[in-house]
């Protein structure tokens, strides 16, 4: 694998030739932004463009493989501590070297840092700089929302996952802001749908169980406790439920000890990272997710591609993908209560989950991955374009 910094590359792009993308993220360890890297990775346009990816903590490489296994190689830029900026160093080598046409950012703290540095290179290196905002600005510790701010202006163009990110932009930014609803693979994922039963096994699952399932990080954002105390609620009512979280974090022996506090033992199942993440959602009957800001969340588009009625916090871009009392159930964040009640209806119900299975179904073709990267590679044809009169069509 490529994960070190490269040699020179002879030429800048010229008149026909393929145009030259740099994916930018801040760690490649599975989560919303770098699911859909890989699954761009995939449908990208190999005749018009040549792709390659970054990242700034070497901890975080969990997807790196998947990346090179694609096609797109991968350059580590050996970040440490938020402090610790010499990645920066990095990065400008990088990009002079490779004479990128484009660097397209998924991480507000690594564009605050990177948007300045890419625009003082000489005109003859300077690409252009289109930023993706995965999250709403009031979900961003204060440090990097000031950082997103002071810089954002500095974007040739910006792409938000959903309405309600595009509105967490300050109004005065927001002109170069473009929504694109990405999506995933529907058909590749309808296929693990097969997997139900022996998922089931290997966990443990008895029969006649029902099981409540997330995949999600162990941090603040994802309502953690919020949904161990609903688990707790539900347990409590009697009712034949297994609850199991596909994930790791930052925040996991927080968790974990909440989880023992509440008594949840093996009713509640933490399976840790799993590479096999969409697998494993195939032994749920009901997913959930206890978020408190989300942009567009990709787990909830791969529930519903599964088949699985949702049961989710109205945040975010949530709700512009799931309607409530048709695919899912919609809560307010940080209710237990409500959350424990929203199971509760679904797990007792059979038939209101069959008909909210097949509504999920139905919607599922509205989250096309190609359909998206398609839209993002014409914006950089035509900031390419607009550029140099580089012709890549």
């Amino acid at each position: 694998m490529s994960r070190t910094m490269p040699s020179a590359r002879s030429m800048p792009a010229r008149p026909g030739q393929r145009a030259r993308i740099l994916w930018l993220v801040k760690g490649l360890d599975p989560g919303g932004a770098e699911l859909l890297l890989t699954m761009a990775a995939k449908v990208r346009d190999q005749e018009r463009f040549d792709y390659e990816a970054a990242y700034v903590l070497p901890w975080k490489n969990g997807l790196a493989g998947e990346l090179e296994a694609s096609g797109v190689p991968v350059h580590c830029l050996q970040g440490g501590p938020e402090w610790d900026i010499r990645w920066v160093r990095r990065l400008r080598h990088l990009v002079r070297e490779r004479q990128f046409d484009v660097v397209h950012i998924h991480s507000p703290y690594v564009a605050g840092l990177a948007r300045p540095v890419l625009k003082m290179l000489p005109p003859a290196s300077r690409p252009r700089i289109v930023y993706t905002e995965h999250l709403p600005w009031p979900g961003y510790v204060w440090p990097t929302r000031l950082l997103n701010r002071m810089t954002f202006a500095l974007n040739d163009k910006a792409v938000a996952v959903s309405n309600s990110v595009r509105e967490s932009v300050p109004s005065s930014l927001r002109a170069k802001v473009q929504v694109v609803i990405h999506g995933v693979f529907a058909e590749r994922m309808r296929q693990q749908s097969l997997a139900r039963d022996d998922v089931r096994t290997e966990l443990g699952i008895e029969a006649g169980e029902l099981v409540v399932g997330t995949v999600a990080h162990l941090r603040r954002q994802k309502g953690y406790p919020v949904l161990l105390e609903a688990a707790r609620q539900v347990i409590d009512s009697g009712l034949a439920v297994r609850f199991v979280a596909v994930g790791r974090g930052p925040e996991q022996s927080e968790i974990r000890s909440l989880h023992r506090q509440l008594k949840l033992d093996d009713r509640f199942f933490f399976t840790g990272f799993r590479s096999d993440a969409v697998r494993v959602m195939s032994a749920f009957d009901i997913f959930v997710l206890a978020s408190w800001n989300e942009g567009l969340p990709v787990t909830v588009m791969e529930a519903l591609t599964l088949g699985i009625p949702v049961v989710a916090t109205a945040v975010g871009g949530t709700p512009e993908i799931l309607t409530s009392g048709v695919e899912g159930l919609l809560v307010p964040p940080g209710r237990p209560d409500e959350l424990a009640k929203a199971i509760d209806v679904l797990a007792g119900d059979p038939d209101r989950r069959r008909q909210m299975a097949e509504a999920a179904v139905r919607r599922a073709p509205t989250f096309d991955i190609r359909a998206a990267t398609r839209t993002v590679e014409a914006t950089y044809r035509s900031l390419i374009t607009s550029h140099e009169g580089m012709s890549i069509s």
